[in-house]
């Protein structure tokens, strides 16, 4: 467990607020938050005494822009302190602060402002305004007035810098304690929207109980230092986020260090060096073929070196993993060989502190969990989803199994129903999807079980192992399931291929769509001699396309005749989720991709059949 924090009372009968009063008082002059202005090079940050007063005076100032109890505010701005700080500052009102993604299109923003019925939405800068400015004249939208972040781009509209100013001139501190006494904890703390993979996003209501309950208990689940700092870069519309960023940083008086961008991560932390990292499996991807890229450049002999020294790191992980005490020896050779050939590579990333390391949201390729392995870094991955307030089973250092997503969290109950989808159930399970008149609706059956969607399997030791989305899963027009991630990541494990696509669903097999990897495509190739070359270029390049036909034959021989990809192109665009084949939270729209390529796809079934 990481803290050993006095609660102010039990779990499963606080609020929010009650965290961040003992914290002032407690732990008053710890550093809460820390973010950098512009281009700065120096940090700026709050201590926990701080953050309160700020909190308290930014309550004021909502509340004089109207802002009630148990009504929504909408909220697009990127992982900066406005953020942060009015998302407490809101709760503490009683109002439920909802953030938007960013990269959401304006028909998924009128979506959400029309659904939640808001009022009032804070804002970024003019890139927002662009997307917000028309739903104030659409009559089907509640929305009445744009509070903006970035004082210059404001316009018309109010500044934050302006409700701060009413705040410390209105700020009252009885009324302002009085309020926050009020809030209970089956009260909404916030609502979640879905990504919107399949459809319109979803409004998941959280209340103070969910978020509590899963916070301490996730909490027993890691073993770091008191006051662990954490980088803080994915979006705050992501529940992951929501929990590791805001609300276990609020448990655990930790140190959030907001990293606004979220293309520097990888530069903050090789600044910060730290104790903990969760990343999606793209983010995981993309630092293990970057990692490649460098180790492909070095010469034959530290290469040879880094490879012995990750086949003892996987060894040893293999004894860890069965509950194995790791032989003397092997603990020797492996000590040896991490301080020797690892941790000065480890140093130079930023990863030579890593204690907890963790992922979640989609099933991690096997392949990239063994990769670290090899650098001695157990990437404990985890399931969950928003409607469970975040994770529903984790591993942890004593009991993991590499591919699976561990074992379900205290007080969550699991069952797999007879077509394979995981069902749930537990007070960290929400209570329904939020109707537009301010209702629940339940999606939990009679016995109160909430069918995931996600389909998977338990092992004898309670072990859950994910198959695929449960609306993702290929039927094939010979009656045959196929698990499209499962194809995915087999092809996904050689370093060309950076993504894939594969589709079938109502055919008699399957084609597939790759991507190149923008790291180690260009470090492939130059390590041929095929010099500086595009993407573009590389997509077409005689050499690629035939280590490309050879990535596939591998795939294929590894799984069964349904499963094979039969013919496939290869694309040199990476998808992201600023085109729209990725969701904000990198998970594929796989509808979005089979619309854009459709031709593509159709011709792939037009020409004869690689056999």
């Amino acid at each position: 467990m990481t803290t050993n924090l006095r609660l102010p009372g039990r779990p499963e009968e606080l609020t929010l607020p009650a965290l961040l009063v003992r914290n002032a008082a407690e732990h008053g002059e710890l550093p809460a938050l820390s973010w950098r202005e512009g281009d700065a090079a120096d940090w700026r940050t709050l201590t926990w005494s701080e953050v309160r007063h700020e909190v308290a005076v930014l309550a004021a100032g909502y509340a004089a822009l109207g802002v009630e109890r148990g009504e929504h505010v909408l909220m697009m701005m990127g992982n900066r302190p406005e953020h942060w700080l009015s998302d407490l500052a809101l709760v503490h009102l009683g109002a439920v602060p909802v953030t938007v993604y960013g990269t959401s299109a304006p028909e998924q923003i009128a979506h959400i402002a029309r659904h939640s019925r808001a009022r009032l939405a804070v804002v970024e800068g003019a890139r927002e305004l662009a997307r917000w400015e028309p739903l104030l004249q659409d009559p089907e939208v509640p929305l009445e007035r744009l509070v903006v972040a970035e004082a210059a781009e404001a316009g018309p509209h109010r500044t934050y810098a302006s409700v701060r100013s009413d705040g410390v001139r209105l700020h009252r501190a009885d009324a302002f304690e009085k309020g926050w006494r009020e809030s209970r904890p089956e009260d909404p703390l916030t609502v979640v929207y879905t990504s919107g993979t399949t459809g319109d996003p979803k409004g998941v209501r959280l209340t103070h109980r969910n978020i509590l309950l899963q916070s301490v208990r996730l909490d027993r689940h890691t073993d770091l230092p008191e006051h662990a700092e954490h980088l803080c870069y994915l979006p705050f519309a992501h529940i992951a986020e929501r929990i590791l960023g805001i609300y276990l940083p609020l448990l655990r008086a930790a140190h959030v260090r907001l990293v606004a961008d979220p293309t520097a991560v990888a530069a903050a932390v090789r600044e910060r060096h730290p104790v903990q990292f969760f990343g999606v499996p793209r983010v995981w991807e993309k630092l293990a073929a970057a990692v490649k890229a460098v180790i492909a450049g070095l010469p034959e002999e530290q290469q040879r070196a880094i490879e012995g020294a990750g086949a003892l790191a996987r060894t040893r992980a293999g004894h860890r993993e069965r509950g194995e005490e790791v032989p003397a020896a092997l603990e020797a050779s492996y000590a040896e060989a991490k301080e020797r050939v690892l941790d000065p590579l480890l140093r130079r990333a930023g990863l030579d502190r890593l204690e907890w390391t963790a992922s979640a949201t989609a099933p991690m390729p096997i392949d990239v969990v063994r990769f670290w392995a090899g650098w001695g870094i157990t990437i404990m991955d985890a399931w969950g989803l928003t409607e469970t307030s975040g994770v529903c089973t984790v591993n942890s250092r004593d009991a993991f199994r590499l591919g699976s997503v561990g074992r379900p969290i205290e007080g969550l109950e699991l069952r797999i129903a007879e077509d394979g989808e995981i069902l749930t159930r537990g007070a960290t399970v929400f209570d329904g999807y939020l109707r537009p008149d301010g209702t629940v609706e339940s999606a939990h059956d009679a016995e109160g079980w909430f069918p995931t969607g996600d389909v998977g399997r338990l092992d004898a030791d309670g072990f859950l192992w994910l198959t695929d989305r449960k609306k993702e899963l290929i039927i094939t027009s010979t009656g045959k399931n196929v698990s499209p991630a499962l194809v995915e990541n087999t092809v996904k494990e050689h370093p060309l291929i950076g993504q894939a696509l594969v589709h079938g669903d109502g055919r008699s097999y399957l084609v597939a769509l790759l991507v190149l990897d923008p790291e180690l495509a260009p470090a492939w190739a130059a390590a041929r001699g095929i010099g500086t070359a595009s993407l573009a270029e590389l997509a077409g390049h005689p050499a690629v396309l035939e280590e490309t036909a050879r990535a596939v034959a591998a795939a294929n021989a590894r799984l069964n005749r349904t499963e094979q990809i039969k013919r496939y192109r290869l694309l040199a665009e990476e998808w992201g989720p600023q085109t729209g084949e990725l969701t904000p939270s990198l998970k594929l729209r796989r509808r979005v991709v089979r619309e854009k390529y459709g031709p593509l796809i159709e011709e792939l079934y037009e020409a004869p059949r690689q056999e």
